[in-house]
């Protein structure tokens, strides 16, 4: 993995605009993992493509993720910081090529969902129907009393299980951050998805960049692609200059 020079990270930015989430991150970790190709990068498991792009927004932005949330108690907004390297230590584990799962008289195969399984998934659809769609996608065989049973025809507690045991196989593609409010003290755990929290500071940070541009452009008659060449330090520097 390399770091992303700030107009190879535009150019992520205006061509993400138009895509799912899932897709944005395909498209993030294919610029950034240019030595692996995209079809590689496309079957990483859910927590596996999480991790490489905590390692990317590391070098991005930095080690620290900085957020704000609602305590569910009392309503007190909330600012807290978490360190990538303790995101990351929530897995310490090999992820298998595939899984095995026997609950009640179901006895079933599987394997990770990864994020080309997201990348089909329909945002207009209901979350039960994409969870549906995930189970045909992931489950390899299934049986029951000898026989073969279809991956939709699993009964509702043992998809329950399967998504379970995948949880545990994957703690990376689903990280709880346990937060205190120092209010009322309750203390609560709350989902961390890497693909909307870098995206939303790629957002802000390309907006931010081109009002730069802009103002340098305007200010010194620089193309877009000089601008971009500039270093944030030196950039900030002539943006001083002409920003009384």
């Amino acid at each position: 993995m390399r770091a992303l020079s700030a107009a190879e990270l535009l150019d992520v930015w205006e061509r993400g605009l138009a895509h799912s989430p899932a897709q944005r991150a395909l498209i993030l970790l294919a610029l950034a993992c240019d030595e692996t190709p995209v079809e590689q990068l496309a079957q990483f498991s859910i927590g596996r493509r999480d991790a490489q792009l905590l390692a990317l927004r590391e070098q991005t932005f930095g080690p620290q993720l900085a957020s704000t949330t609602i305590c569910p108690a009392c309503a007190e907004q909330l600012e807290f910081n978490v360190d990538i390297a303790d995101v990351r230590a929530t897995s310490n584990t090999e992820l298998e090529a595939t899984l095995d799962l026997t609950h009640s008289d179901y006895d079933v195969e599987f394997r990770l969902p990864t994020g080309l399984d997201l990348a089909t998934l329909d945002p207009g659809a209901s979350v039960e129907t994409n969870r549906q769609h995930l189970l045909r996608r992931c489950v390899i065989i299934a049986r029951s009393a000898g026989s073969e049973v279809a991956a939709e025809e699993l009964p509702a507690e043992v998809g329950a299980a399967i998504a379970q045991r995948m949880a545990k196989a994957d703690p990376l593609a689903d990280v709880q951050i346990a937060l205190a409010c120092p209010q009322c003290q309750h203390t609560w755990p709350t989902p961390f998805d890497i693909v909307s929290f870098f995206w939303i500071e790629i957002h802000a940070w390309a907006n931010r960049l081109l009002r730069e541009v802009h103002s340098l452009a305007s200010a010194y008659g620089w193309r877009e692609a000089e601008v971009l060449a500039l270093s944030p330090w030196r950039r900030q520097a002539y943006l001083e200059l002409i920003e009384p």
